[in-house]
C-alpha cells in the first residue's frame, strides 16, 4: 500500500463491495457503455442522459454545448405547452378539451375568420387536428414573418375538417399557448415558469415572442439536458415531483393515450406526445427538429434525453430513424439487464 493511500476501513469495503456488484460481471459488457458508444457514433447527436426509478444511469457528452447549458428544444416545446395545457385544466381555467375557442377566447378570433375557427376546441388544437392549413414546413418562414401569428394562423383555409387528420403545425400550439396566456392571467413564459420551474426546481430562460408580445407556442424554448429527464420523470410518476403534484393523474393518463397518427413518422399522438410500442414496451416521445428528444418508457421507469445539432434535419428515414433504433434496439435493452 502506498503511503498516500488511505487504510481500507469496513465502510470502504462496503462501499466498494457494492460497486462491483452494481458493475456488468467479469466479461461480461456494460449495455449502458455500448449505448453510450452507440450515441456518440451518431455524428449530429449532442448528448445523452438517461435516468431509471429517479436515478442516473448514463450522462454523456459527445460535442456541442456542455451538459449544463439549456439548450433549444425546438418543437419539444409542444410538450410542453400540451402540459401546461393540462396544468390550466386542473386549475378550472379551461372547463375541459371539448371547450371551444369562442368560449374560452374569443378575443383571439380574427374578423373575417372562417365560422368553423370559433368552434374548435382545446383538444383539436393541442392533438393538431385543427383542420387548418398548416404553418410549419415550407409555411413556417411565411408564418413567422407576418404580423400578428395568431391571426395568421386561424385566418388560413380549412384543408380538413376540424377534428380530422392530423396536420402538424406550430400554428396550432402557438394558437394554444396564447389561449393559455388569456385565461391564465399571465405570459406563457410566467406560467412555464410558476407551474413547471418552479415545482420542478428548473430555470426555463425567456425565448421568442411574436409581435404581439406572446411567447411563441410550441418551438424555441430551452432547457439543460437533467431538466428534459426530469420533465419526462414527472410523467412516469403520475404528475408527482418530489411529493407535490405538478399535473393531475388523469392529465398524464389521456397524454399518454392515442388521440390521432403522425403521417410522416406513422407513431401515434396523444397530447403533445408521439406514442409507439417497441420490444413489448410502451414509450412516449417529445420530439424538436435537428434531433432533440425526451422518451418515457412507464414499463421501466425510464426517462430519456437527447440532444443533437439543431440546425440539420432529423428526418424519420434518416437522422431521427438512427434515434429510433437507438432506443429500440440499445435503451430499452440496456434497461432490462
Amino acid at each position: 500500500m502506498s503511503k498516500h493511500s488511505a487504510p481500507m476501513t469496513r465502510r470502504s469495503m462496503m462501499t466498494a463491495s457494492a460497486a462491483l456488484l452494481a458493475s456488468p460481471a467479469l466479461g461480461q459488457a456494460d449495455p449502458w457503455q455500448a449505448v453510450t458508444d452507440r450515441a456518440r457514433a451518431l455524428e449530429q447527436c449532442h448528448a445523452l442522459m438517461i435516468s431509471i426509478r429517479g436515478s442516473q444511469v448514463l450522462a454523456a457528452r459527445f460535442r456541442g454545448p456542455g451538459l449544463d447549458r439549456a439548450v433549444p428544444l425546438k418543437s419539444v416545446s409542444k410538450t410542453i405547452v400540451a402540459a401546461l395545457t393540462g396544468a390550466a385544466l386542473d386549475r378550472g381555467e379551461i372547463p375541459d378539451v371539448t371547450t371551444s375557442l369562442s368560449e374560452v377566447a374569443p378575443r383571439l378570433i380574427p374578423a373575417g375568420a372562417d365560422p368553423r375557427v370559433g368552434t374548435l376546441t382545446v383538444e383539436n388544437l393541442v392533438t393538431m387536428q385543427a383542420g387548418l392549413e398548416r404553418t410549419s414546413g415550407q409555411n413556417y418562414g411565411s408564418w413567422i414573418s407576418s404580423r400578428d401569428w395568431v391571426a395568421d394562423a386561424l385566418l388560413r383555409p380549412f384543408v380538413a375538417e376540424p377534428g380530422g387528420r392530423m396536420l402538424y403545425s406550430t400554428g396550432s400550439f402557438h394558437v394554444l399557448g396564447a389561449v393559455l396566456a388569456e385565461v391564465g392571467g399571465a405570459s406563457l413564459l410566467a406560467l412555464a415558469r410558476s407551474r413547471l420551474g418552479k415545482p420542478l426546481g428548473i430555470e426555463i430562460p425567456a425565448w421568442t415572442r411574436d409581435p404581439q408580445g406572446r411567447y411563441l407556442g410550441g418551438n424555441e424554448m430551452a432547457l439543460t439536458l437533467s431538466d428534459m429527464v426530469r420533465f419526462g420523470e414527472v410523467y412516469l410518476s403520475g404528475g408527482v415531483w418530489d411529493g407535490a403534484r405538478v399535473l393531475s393523474s388523469d392529465w398524464v393518463a389521456a397524454s399518454l393515450r392515442a388521440r390521432t397518427s403522425s403521417p410522416f413518422s406513422g407513431l401515434d399522438y396523444g397530447y403533445g406526445w408521439f406514442l409507439g410500442r417497441a420490444g413489448g414496451q410502451d414509450y412516449a416521445l417529445a420530439r424538436g427538429y435537428g434531433g432533440q428528444v425526451i422518451c418515457i418508457v412507464p414499463g421501466l421507469e425510464l426517462s430519456m434525453a437527447l440532444t443533437s445539432d439543431p440546425t440539420r434535419p432529423a428526418r424519420s428515414q434518416g437522422y431521427f430513424g438512427d434515434i429510433m433504433r437507438l432506443i429500440k434496439e440499445a435503451v430499452i435493452p440496456a434497461a432490462r439487464v
